[in-house]
């Protein structure tokens, strides 16, 4: 008999998958509606309602198109998850899928308004299981509901031989738009003067995973390890990031932010991922989650070097004209059920530098080479 692709696993799959899809289709109609609700094609196509836009004279549109990958927050559990665990861990890394794509997207202004996703393995038949199904898809369309996003198409494909098998690579892309009457947020204006706002994060959203699956298997129990509190490691780190593409377009309503910087990847450096020379001064800062404090605590590592590489509660900076503007985020973040505060300011420097005055921390942008 030939080797051939599961086409049955797949086809299943793919139709609940489809189901999802049909879910979100009014999240976005504020901004337009799929043409066909049927769904199922090999390209389904949204209309883009532009009378808002020519209603505000706009003569262009701002848009994105952004791609993005999980990484290996999916493989970060133990092994012996009970039905609901597994089902709720599946629900938080639907909506962690959500957060790593659309949050990039919009601390540039932008309102994502579609979704795609991209799911290959070689084992459909074992990973699209009923668990991973229902906890994944149901996260997802939550998640796409906060956004005000339509999920529109994705791909399943079978790559035997290509992945590791029981393996799911959970990638994605966005389409995202500047909504009428509203300006990008490129920070192009960022200079000394302005004041920075800290908004908080939810835990490790979707970064540093590589270090904290590493950290599990030094852990007493492993992903089963439990915090003071009660609360296990493999639940802190699968607590589902937030979604922040509400705050930004409400803040954009009243205030014309300088730039909104999501804390990710590289952790705290990323404050000063603008290429200009400037200092940027925190003076207070939000409550270290439980998480972190643990983990430096267990295996001994400075508060500096925890903010190269974790969010350290700050999931969010947004940095403002003035004080007034400052006071007017940290209000719209606290209304939505966020911590935040007024962290510091930014100086004239001869170079990119970070200092977090409570800690007594000093960096520089020389070890940090992303810069925009």
């Amino acid at each position: 008999m030939l080797d051939h692709v599961d086409y049955t696993s797949l086809d299943r799959a793919k139709q609940e998958f489809i189901a999802a899809s049909r879910r979100t289709l009014r999240f976005a109609e504020a901004f337009g509606f799929v043409v066909n609700p049927d769904l199922g094609a090999s390209a389904n196509i949204f209309s883009l309602d532009l009378r808002p836009f020519l209603k505000v004279g706009a003569e262009h549109l701002h848009v994105c198109l952004l791609p993005e990958g999980l990484g290996t927050a999916d493989d970060a559990r133990p092994d012996d998850l009970a039905p609901d665990e597994e089902l709720q861990f599946w629900h938080n890394i639907g909506v962690k899928t959500v957060s790593c794509l659309t949050n990039d997207a919009a601390s540039s202004g932008m309102q994502t308004i579609l979704l795609g996703l991209y799911l290959p393995s070689s084992t459909p038949e074992r990973l699209f299981h009923p668990v991973f199904m229902k906890g994944f898809l149901d996260g997802f369309v939550d998640a796409c509901r906060k956004v005000a996003c339509v999920y529109i198409a994705g791909e399943t494909p079978q790559l035997t031989g290509k992945l590791v098998e029981d393996k799911l690579d959970i990638a994605g892309a966005l389409f995202g738009l500047i909504p009428p009457g509203k300006t990008p947020i490129t920070g192009e204006r960022l200079d000394a003067g302005h004041h920075i706002v800290f908004v908080e994060s939810s835990g490790t959203h979707e970064n540093g995973f590589t270090t904290l699956r590493k950290m599990a298997r030094d852990l007493p129990q492993g992903y089963r390890t439990r915090f003071p509190s009660g609360q296990e490691f493999w639940q802190a780190i699968n607590v589902p990031g937030h979604l922040y593409t509400g705050l930004i377009q409400e803040l954009m309503s009243v205030i014309a932010p300088v730039k909104v910087e999501p804390i990710t990847g590289h952790g705290w450096l990323k404050l000063m991922r603008s290429r200009k020379n400037l200092r940027y001064v925190i003076e207070d800062c939000l409550p270290v989650p439980e998480l972190f404090s643990f983990l430096q605590k267990q295996f001994k590592i400075s508060t500096q070097e925890m903010l190269t590489i974790f969010n350290y509660g700050v999931g969010l900076a947004i940095y403002t004209d003035s004080l007034s503007d400052a006071e007017v985020a940290v209000k719209k973040a606290r209304d939505l059920g966020y911590q935040a505060c007024i962290a510091g300011k930014i100086e004239a420097s001869s170079r990119r530098e970070l200092l977090v005055k409570p800690w007594g921390i000093h960096l520089e942008g020389d070890s940090f080479g992303l810069v925009q």
